[in-house]
């Protein structure tokens, strides 16, 4: 054992030795390594010294050694200011639209021409800020303050955008002229707007004014063009009397507004409203012919007369209000509902459509003989006779029988018109009137009729006349 214990010491001895001796060799060629790499950083340096030396005395490399310090002290110095750039927001630029221009001026002595209402403008700067001079309402502004009359150059100017954007109008300048006002005086004429608000059966009459004459400031140009000066009316939804302030407008003789001062721009006007109103017969007028050797033998209708609304002038000229019924759309017995056509002028009516009941029979022919022929339209007052000596005519009546059996030669109107006469042989057509219900028909089967036209004239008071008398 204690052998044993002797050999293990003796083995650790050596290798504490062998380790000792591999550190102490290792340390040796880390020294020497150490050494060399100073040495080679040594002649490094001496190179790079010996060749600065060469570089910065050398006359032939002075001026690019110069030039190179110089750049490298402007980027020492300029550092922040060029850090700043590149550290700093993106510009960036939008194109507003029909940006409103408004001017400075003395309005009440001048007129100006020449600003255009509205321009284009480019806003520059940063993003946040160009969009709140977008939305910040700004506007374009002219300064013509202390300007005198004539024409003047102008450069436009952004207000109202903010102080931190860039503001470009297009265009940037504009030609404007100034010209003196002086004041003129007009009649006033009116008119009614908004009547489209007035319900139908309400007519507004003439209204009253405050004053008929006004005064209107421009340039003596503008006062030129002024054709007249109308005061607007709003009518839409009265029903009685009523006063209000209507604003004027001046315009040119084409129709359209006058840029000048109304004083005052309004004036107080009294306006009367009324219903007038008048009830009159509903006439059936019907066209066309019913197919299939019918006819119609009776309208009735559940409307015999209407009330209409209007002016009371419109109305004094209507007597009756027509219903169309157009014949060949029928073919059997029917009830229909037609529409009420209104007079031009018209304003309503209480009804607008009827109701009709139409009746059918078998068509029938009637030859009524002896019928007279008259003359309408003799201005020259010609006395005229018939070489034939025909007076009369025959007349086809066709219709139901019951319609057919009421007519009688009085009733029939056959006429010549003797409006393009002259002295001589001429030769005339034969017209009939037909009955204005539509219910028969009027033919005459020869309509030409000469007529010796004399160049003798007959008493005025006989301008109606039949032809075999020979004088109208």
């Amino acid at each position: 054992m204690a052998d044993r214990e002797k050999n293990d010491l003796f083995e650790q001895e050596e290798t504490k030795t062998e380790l000792a001796n591999r550190i102490a060799e290792q340390s040796r060629k880390v020294a020497n390594t150490y050494a060399h790499f100073e040495d080679g950083l040594i002649r490094v340096i001496r190179w790079f010294s010996g060749a600065i030396d060469k570089l910065i005395f050398n006359r032939r490399f002075s001026k690019l050694t110069a030039l190179v310090l110089a750049i490298i002290i402007y980027f020492v110095v300029n550092f922040n200011s060029l850090t700043s750039v590149y550290t700093s927001k993106l510009k960036y630029s939008r194109t507003m639209k029909d940006v409103a221009v408004t001017a400075k001026y003395n309005s009440d002595t001048f007129e100006l021409s020449g600003l255009p209402s509205t321009v284009d403008v480019e806003i520059s700067g940063d993003a946040s800020n160009v969009t709140n001079a977008i939305t910040s309402g700004g506007v374009i502004t002219a300064d013509l303050e202390g300007m005198t009359e004539g024409v003047h150059e102008v450069r436009l100017k952004g207000e109202g955008f903010g102080s931190n954007v860039d503001i470009i109008s297009d265009p940037t300048n504009v030609i404007v002229t100034l010209k003196k006002k002086t004041t003129q005086q007009f009649d006033l004429s009116y008119d009614f707007i908004n009547q489209a608000g007035l319900e139908s059966i309400y007519s507004v009459g003439t209204p009253e004014f405050e004053y008929s004459k006004v005064n209107v400031r421009a340039s003596r140009d503008t006062l030129d063009s002024i054709a007249f000066v109308k005061a607007l009316i709003d009518v839409g939804g009265q029903v009685a009397d009523f006063e209000q302030d209507a604003r004027m407008i001046a315009y040119d003789s084409g129709g359209k507004p006058v840029n000048a001062d109304i004083v005052p721009d309004t004036v107080h006007v009294k306006v009367p409203v009324t219903s007038p109103s008048k009830t009159v017969p509903i006439n059936i007028q019907v066209s066309g012919e019913v197919a299939e050797g019918k006819a119609i033998d009776s309208i009735t209708t559940d409307q015999q007369t209407v009330t209409i609304y209007g002016p009371e002038n419109v109305l004094n000229e209507i007597d009756n209000v027509v219903v169309t019924l157009n014949a060949a759309t029928i073919n059997k017995d029917s009830t229909i509902l037609r529409p009420v056509t209104l007079p031009a002028g018209v304003n309503s009516s209480n009804i607008n459509q009827i109701t009709m009941s139409i009746k059918l029979e078998d068509v029938v022919e009637k030859k009524i003989t002896d019928v007279p022929i008259n003359v309408i339209n003799n201005v020259n007052h010609y006395k005229a006779s018939q070489p034939d000596n025909i007076t009369t005519v025959t007349v086809t009546v066709i219709g139901t029988q019951n319609n057919v059996d009421q007519v009688a030669p009085d009733t029939i109107n056959v006429y010549i018109d003797m409006i393009d006469a002259k002295p001589g042989l001429m030769e005339f057509q034969l017209q009939v009137d037909q009955p204005n219900n539509g219910l028969i028909k009027y033919v005459i089967e020869d309509t030409s009729y000469e007529l010796n036209v004399l160049g003798e004239t007959t008493d005025e008071t006989d301008d109606q006349g039949k032809a075999d008398e020979n004088n109208n």
